[in-house]
């Protein structure tokens, strides 16, 4: 059925004006006509959606001519079916008229005349116009009504509403197309992050804003250290898309080489804001690092501008761990101070993206608040953690991408030697 619709899309006429300078009265009423339908026109593909834009003609080709319109997709299948229908759909005539219709206008290679179809009270004017633009054929536009046949300016009209359809169907389809191979790629970029030694239990949890299939600049990791330690990291590129993206993998990829070091979090930050403000194209990002250290029940923090981590007691009780901040990464100012804390095995530790706190127009400080009155069931899991922050604070629903990070340390049995 493609090839019945490859040759709907025609050049106008032209018509010559007369030696005498007098112009045909139809060719008066056309300026008319299209300044008519200039609001329909600028009604239909109100969106990059292209059932939306299907419904949006069918309407408008119902306002103009009435009884009822639905749209005819390009396909051989024997299952293929009106869609977008508006109006009466009792009014519609079969699909085998419909796709008789367009085989038609292919082999005259102009638009057919309006064909009548027979219906229970006889027969009824239709008229089938092609949804194609530049050579693109997307189907067609199937209008039938009672009463009166189709006039030739009704069936213009709704040759241009078809072609302006079909033009952003055309868009539609190829945003959809880009999206899906940038989607690939984001999703590509955002690797899982390391594996923590077995000493510690941790779960991560990464939701792109509107459930969106796209990831943005929102990052989590983690980087085993000698001696049974382990690096966690969260980090946030400023901005959003495939931009961030790529910068975040940049920033990821600095902290895996800078982290082989084992140096304490304070200077990995350093060293991470000399590499990204040695790059003028690399985006800030904030950062906050934190290093456990299972031997000694120590969490040692520094953060790159960015919130501060939570910890979520034996009893369930959440409270926020005062970590000094400095300038976000790409800044070259530097500036980064440690902070270290008594991380005992029934305490979770914490570390989100702002997206998982902070509403348009509240204050900082009060959306920490909200985080720190979760309670927790006390011998909730890692994971569980995740669900139930997530859950309080409507995650779902969230203004900015979330990474989240839960971490635990498992208790040491007596007769196993250190971890290494």
């Amino acid at each position: 059925m493609v090839r019945w619709f490859q040759s709907f899309h025609r050049r106008p006429t032209v018509r010559p004006v007369a030696a005498s300078g007098d112009v045909p009265e139809q060719d008066l009423a056309v300026p008319t006509r299209l300044a008519a339908l200039r609001p329909a026109l600028a009604g239909i593909g109100t969106t990059l959606d292209e059932g939306a834009t299907c419904a949006e003609l069918t309407r408008e080709a119902v306002r103009q001519v009435g009884g009822a319109a639905a749209v005819l997709g390009v396909a051989d299948e024997p299952g293929v079916a009106y869609e977008a229908v508006a109006g009466d759909p009792a009014l519609l005539p079969d699909i085998r008229w419909a796709m008789a219709a367009a085989r038609q206008e292919s082999a005259l290679g102009e638009a057919a005349p309006p064909i009548p179809y027979a219906s229970h009270g006889g027969a009824r004017p239709g008229l089938c116009v092609p949804l194609a633009t530049d050579g693109h054929p997307y189907g067609g536009l199937v209008c039938a009504r009672e009463g009166t046949p189709f006039t030739a300016e009704e069936a213009e009209s709704l040759a241009l509403l078809a072609e302006r359809a079909a033009s952003h169907i055309r868009h539609a389809r190829e945003h959809e197309r880009v999206s899906g191979i940038v989607g690939d790629l984001q999703r590509a970029l955002l690797a899982e992050p390391g594996r923590p030694h077995p000493n510690l239990d941790v779960a991560i949890r990464y939701m792109p804003v509107g459930q969106s299939a796209l990831v943005g600049g929102d990052w989590c990791e983690t980087v085993r250290l000698h001696f049974g330690r382990t690096l966690l990291v969260v980090g946030d590129v400023m901005g959003h898309g495939l931009e961030a993206a790529v910068d975040m993998t940049a920033y990821r990829s600095s902290l895996r080489y800078i982290a082989s070091a084992d140096l304490p979090p304070h200077r990995v930050l350093r060293q991470l804001d000399d590499s990204a403000s040695a790059e003028p194209d690399r985006r800030p990002a904030t950062c906050l690092i934190a290093r456990v250290d299972p031997n000694r029940a120590q969490v040692t923090l520094a953060s790159a501008g960015h919130l501060p981590p939570a910890v979520i007691d034996e009893k369930g009780r959440t409270s926020l761990l005062p970590v000094p901040v400095g300038p976000p990464l790409g800044t070259g100012l530097g500036g980064y101070e440690p902070a270290t804390y008594q991380l005992d095995p029934p305490q979770t530790l914490v570390l989100f993206t702002d997206g998982l706190v902070e509403h348009r127009g509240e204050d900082i400080d009060h959306s920490l608040d909200r985080l720190a009155s979760v309670d927790f069931e006390a011998a909730a899991g890692v994971e569980q953690v995740i669900d139930t922050v997530l859950a309080r604070l409507d995650a779902r629903h969230a203004e900015d991408d979330v990474a989240v990070l839960a971490a635990r340390l498992r208790r040491r049995d007596p007769r196993d030697g250190e971890a290494r």
